[in-house]
């Protein structure tokens, strides 16, 4: 057959590979046989940001002197030659800041244990969102069902659960999972998880851990420049040994056979990833093509979630100490006034101010006084939830607690003046009130306001040489 004659007749970068057929249905060699001008210069000449490992092109040589191994390149060119299929994929590989557009067609006969397809491709720098939609109608129903879930909810996590659900019984998989990282604190977070009936496979709970991170951070590494993992057997997994020996240990070790991994990215910033373990490999490339799309969307949506939620942070928390702050004091304390929280709960309020705040930052610096501000935030938190604590001023926390007793507020401010000695130089002057009902919230606060001022006089009468002018803040809400 004369390939470089069939490729010369395609405008577009088109060349030939062979694929070697072993025994046991096992893989052999990938070779690109011809190219046509197009598909040479993309190797000899190749656009910004397309280097290869070699830019010399070579009729017959194995594919990896070009480019590094993409077992999803293998898997395309082994189904189109071997199971003559056609097929097309539309992707972007993290090695390179360009979208493939890809169609792999069958050619015949076969030559001994050799088989052979056309590999074509255009290049996008822009994903084109004509490509992404080129999928089957109940594909595409699962795609827009799992969009819908997203937009519509005001739940985003339990939303999570429900699509990783349908992501798992679309791919007859035993175990699903969609886990974000967070690469500040270096953790991982389970957002939602799908386990089939009967299934041996643990939860993530059992895995997730301060190391996880390590781990999930390698996977990048185990991709390797591709946009997904796809292992459909043993030879796959060999592979995976190969690149990764420890999560491969870890992975089979938990009863893992099969696996499709997709990272999940907003922006080209990595936010997590996706799988399914154990899935029905006979539908790889259904799946493939489904969840390439999926994922696109789960990870745009991630991360529109994400900077909400940063965003909530920054409007509602403290940056200094992590607690919250008094204007969402403020909008607690008004809604409980009016009686939409907490109107038949008793209401506890105490009020913890630091003791020689000022005096650290006259003789050590703000950087000091920075440090006890945080060591009075991880104080309270020893003791109170920190949804209730707030920083209500400079130096003075609240914390606001719904259906708490006289007796368990008094017990939990001794138990905060005991944790307090744990810190160096930390010192509270503490007033705690309860009323009856939460609409009787402003009262509450101006009797632990005073209460607390008594004790802070109580203070400085032992400790004269700290005390400082002007000791009350005018913040007492009225």
């Amino acid at each position: 057959m004369d390939f470089q004659a069939i490729v010369d007749g395609i405008a577009a970068m088109t060349c030939v590979v062979s694929v070697e057929r072993l025994e046991n249905g096992r893989r052999g060699k990938f070779r690109i046989v011809a190219g046509n001008r197009a598909y040479i210069d993309s190797i000899e000449k190749p656009q910004p940001g397309m280097k290869m490992l070699s830019d010399k092109f070579i009729p017959n040589t194995e594919y990896t002197d070009y480019l590094t191994r993409d077992m999803n390149f293998e898997d395309f060119c082994y189904r189109a030659a071997v199971e003559k299929k056609c097929l097309h994929s539309y992707a972007h590989p993290d090695r390179m800041p360009v979208w493939f557009n890809m169609t792999f067609l069958p050619l015949g006969p076969d030559e001994g244990n050799l088989s052979y397809c056309t590999y074509t491709m255009e290049i996008n720098f822009e994903a084109v969102t004509e490509n992404m939609t080129g999928i089957s109608g109940d594909m595409a129903s699962k795609v827009l069902q799992t969009t819908i879930k997203l937009r519509g909810t005001s739940d985003f996590i339990k939303s999570m659960g429900e699509v990783i659900k349908d992501i798992g019984e679309m791919c007859q998989a035993e175990h699903c999972c969609i886990l974000q990282m967070d690469s500040y604190d270096r953790s991982c977070s389970v957002l939602g998880e799908y386990l089939s009936p009967g299934t041996k496979l643990l939860p993530m709970k059992h895995y997730v851990d301060d190391s996880f991170y390590d781990i999930a951070e390698s996977w990048e590494a185990t991709i390797a420049g591709s946009n997904c993992l796809i292992v459909k057997d043993e030879q796959d997994m060999e592979i995976v040994k190969e690149r990764n020996p420890v999560w491969h240990n870890s992975l089979t070790s938990a009863g893992g056979k099969t696996i499709v991994l997709f990272p999940l990215k907003s922006r080209d910033t990595l936010l997590g990833y996706m799988w399914a373990i154990n899935f029905n490999s006979e539908r790889a490339v259904e799946i493939k093509e489904t969840l390439e799309l999926t994922t696109f969307i789960l990870g745009s949506e991630l991360g529109n979630y994400l900077l909400l939620d940063r965003l909530k942070i920054l409007s509602s928390r403290d940056m200094l100490t992590g607690v919250m702050n008094r204007n969402e004091m403020n909008n607690l304390v008004d809604s409980m006034s009016k009686g939409d929280i907490g109107e038949i709960q008793s209401v506890g309020v105490i009020f913890a101010d630091l003791n020689g705040l000022k005096t650290v930052n006259d003789s050590d610096g703000h950087a000091a006084g920075d440090k006890l501000l945080k060591d009075a935030a991880a104080a309270l938190r020893d003791v109170f939830d920190e949804e209730c604590i707030f920083r209500a001023g400079g130096d003075e926390f609240s914390i606001i607690i719904l259906g708490l007793t006289e007796e368990k507020m008094n017990l939990d401010i001794d138990n905060l003046r005991k944790v307090s000695e744990k810190y160096d130089r930390l010192s509270f002057a503490v007033g705690g009130a309860i009323q009856k009902s939460g609409r009787d919230v402003r009262t509450a606060l101006r009797m632990a306001d005073e209460r607390m001022y008594e004790d802070k006089k109580k203070y400085y009468e032992k400790y004269p040489e700290r005390k400082r002018v002007n000791t009350k803040d005018d913040f007492i809400i009225k």
